[in-house]
């Protein structure tokens, strides 16, 4: 048998090396989220004083953070923020969960395109007579274990982020009656709402609007979700999965050349059509009517 040659093997094991490395330094993907209200200044929602809250409900919430977290600090945190957000959300009709792209910790009332959405959103509720809340649902903090850890979210390795979500959702709809959950979320976003509305296929009062989902991930529309893959003006490169395209659209910013379509990736990599704002003709009126067909009566 020939002898494997040297530059192969060192390779292999650099490889080897760097997969161990990138593994062993993620952090552990079962870590509390972090809900903030989306009122421009990403209050975190959390609750440490339970004076005045059912017993039975304060032990359901830590019940719930012991099956999902493994200290003691993290159960303590999930507790707090799942007691704060029944607190906050317990006299409205309908909260929305937006989900962003990117690393997961993008601020959503900070910028053009959240505050943009909101006040689409919040007019058509507006007009229906509901009493709303949005949430940005930050999956991750800014540092580089973070975002690893949504890599290896993304490609498998990790288990979804989902549960935490999910936990939250349930959560909510189980002791506030009449109460609908909206979950919104944008490219790498769009992963834990899909995984919610797989695990709570049951439950009638969680919806979901997606954008751009990574083309791996086959998140279908139903009377239930809105999923979309294109802005009306071309196909979203990245949801599609078009590598040609976003090939192209790099290889031309390399060069000094305007991509003509927005969209991008992970803030830097160019990816024509992956764009969503509530000005595109098509995305606002199909919201809208997502909206009034669920809960215009």
């Amino acid at each position: 048998m020939a002898e494997v040659p040297a530059k192969i093997k060192i390779g292999a094991a650099l490889t080897t090396l760097l997969s161990l490395a990138i593994v062993l330094l993620a952090p552990s993907p079962v870590l509390p989220a972090q809900t903030c209200l989306a009122d421009g200044n990403e209050t975190p929602v959390y609750l440490s004083d339970y004076t005045g809250l059912p017993p039975s409900l304060v032990a359901e919430a830590e019940g719930i953070a012991a099956g999902l977290f493994d200290t003691q600090a993290r159960r303590s945190e999930f507790t707090g923020q799942l007691l704060g957000l029944y607190a906050v959300s317990k006299d409205k009709d309908i909260v929305l969960f937006f989900n962003p792209g990117g690393f997961g910790w993008k601020e959503f009332s900070g910028t053009a395109e959240g505050m943009s959405f909101m006040g689409g959103i919040s007019a058509e509720l507006d007009k229906i007579g509901l009493d709303y809340l949005f949430f940005n649902h930050k999956r991750t903090s800014k540092t580089f274990n973070s975002a690893i850890s949504e890599f290896m979210v993304a490609a498998g390795i990790y288990p979804s982020k989902a549960d935490d979500l999910a936990a939250r959702v349930e959560f909510l709809t189980s002791h506030i009656p009449g109460l609908k959950v909206v979950l919104i979320g944008v490219s790498n976003g769009t992963l834990p709402c899909d995984g919610v509305m797989d695990m709570l296929a049951d439950n009638p009062d969680v919806y979901s609007i997606q954008f751009g989902p990574p083309f791996w991930n086959d998140a279908r529309t139903d009377s239930r979700s809105l999923v979309l893959r294109s802005n009306g003006v071309i196909p979203d490169s990245f949801s599609q999965g078009d590598i040609f395209t976003i090939l192209r659209a790099n290889m031309e910013a390399v060069y000094g050349a305007n991509q003509q379509y927005p969209g991008d990736i992970l803030f830097y990599i160019g990816a024509p059509g992956h764009d969503y704002n509530w000005e595109y003709g098509a995305v606002r009126s199909q919201v809208t009517d997502f909206l009034w067909d669920n809960f215009g009566s």
